[in-house]
């Protein structure tokens, strides 16, 4: 079984952070097999599939959401016989009908192989990042 190389890795991490940066939904969600899952720390449960994320995503867009930024630093490859662990901290800012908002997240990305050269992400994590100050302001 071949094993992605790091540059494909990130080639396909980063052709996802690009369409998410963008709020570009069909290039966003090319880069997720219908298959996905996803966990959002904000969210009440994990997401089975592609299709209920675009169905979130959509209830987003409806609502006036919109990303402005994002930027990948931090970033890790563990590539794997058939696929890759991608992780990276981000940083996002997005508009919304609230105004504006930025955070800071780690996530990881799953990615299988599809093919010899294709990778397809197969499960999203993002969590938020620990207070490291101990509460102090």
């Amino acid at each position: 079984m071949h094993t992605p190389t790091e540059a494909q890795v990130l080639t396909a991490a980063d052709a996802i952070v690009a369409a998410f940066s963008a709020t570009d939904t069909d290039a966003y969600f090319a880069g997720f097999s219908p298959d996905a899952s996803f966990i959002f720390h904000p969210e009440p449960a994990r997401l089975n599939s592609r299709a209920e994320y675009e169905e979130l995503w959509a209830s987003w867009l409806a609502s006036g959401w919109r990303v402005v930024s994002c930027a990948s630093s931090d970033r890790l490859v563990q590539p794997f016989p058939g696929g890759a662990v991608f992780s990276h901290t981000v940083a996002t800012s997005i508009d919304s009908a609230d105004g504006p908002d930025s955070y800071v997240e780690r996530e990881s990305i799953i990615f299988r192989l599809e093919g010899d050269d294709r990778l397809i992400a197969v499960h999203e994590h993002l969590s938020t990042i620990p207070d490291t100050d101990g509460g102090a302001s």
